[in-house]
């Protein structure tokens, strides 16, 4: 089946070219995730940053960001990959204009990046921020589950897509004060089986803003008996 699997990628890649996520020109050399001059494009988030959602700091001396001081989270913690300026572009596309083949880059920078993260937390499940049907069915796909199917692959841990659903469809988040982003989201969440058996997940999502939705959907989780909760993301702000 693997077999048959990469000879459908590879007359897929023949007859429709994957785009580099950076550059979105037809990646070189072919069979490649990211054009050779384009590897090392977007730089790693390095220390000093947040140890509760993995925020970028300009002092070494703060554990933690602003936010996370003065904010109770309902995640036990959370890493990200790269800050949100340096690959905005590279995200839009991810997720307005159906670069779904970007996954595969992404996912294998949260393998290698976060090895030591993930093998620290131990999780059951990865499970992807959801969003509402009119807006899957509107764009056609859910960028976050996307990613979290590839990261799936190289990590051998399960997804769980349909643990928990998105049953309102809320504002955009981005034009959103923090409180009004908490009001936007209360009971925009809702599990979706009796019978959750698992104790520790990696909620996966394209980009940490102020955590609201995680915290959102962790509050929800928790009630159903998952115990620990972590998250990585691609992309987060940088934090003060």
């Amino acid at each position: 089946m693997n077999r048959i699997k990469s000879l459908r990628e590879f007359f897929l890649d023949l007859l429709f070219p994957r785009r580099c996520p950076v550059c979105d020109r037809p990646v070189a050399p072919f069979g490649s995730l990211v054009c050779a001059s384009c590897e090392q494009t977007f730089p790693y988030i390095r220390q000093p940053f947040c140890m509760k959602c993995g925020k970028p700091l300009a002092q070494e001396e703060k554990e933690y960001c602003r936010d996370c001081s003065v904010q109770k989270h309902y995640f036990d913690r959370g890493i990200a990959l790269f800050e949100y300026k340096t690959v905005s572009d590279s995200l839009y596309r991810f997720k307005y204009k159906g670069r779904q083949e970007y996954a595969s880059y992404y996912a294998s920078c949260m393998a290698d990046k976060g090895r030591k993260f993930i093998e620290e937390c131990r999780p059951d499940a990865l499970v992807p921020v959801p969003i509402h049907k009119s807006r899957r069915y509107q764009r056609g796909y859910n960028q976050a589950e996307v990613l979290a199917r590839e990261l799936s692959v190289l990590t051998g841990i399960p997804t769980v897509p349909d643990l928990i659903l998105r049953v309102h469809k809320t504002a955009p988040m981005k034009d959103l004060s923090a409180r009004e982003r908490q009001n936007n989201l209360k009971k925009a969440f809702k599990i979706c089986r009796n019978d959750v058996k698992l104790s520790t997940i990696i909620i996966i999502d394209d980009i940490y803003t102020t955590g609201s939705t995680i915290d959102a959907m962790s509050i929800e989780l928790k009630k159903a008996g998952v115990e620990r909760i972590y998250f990585m993301t691609l992309a987060i702000g940088r934090g003060t």
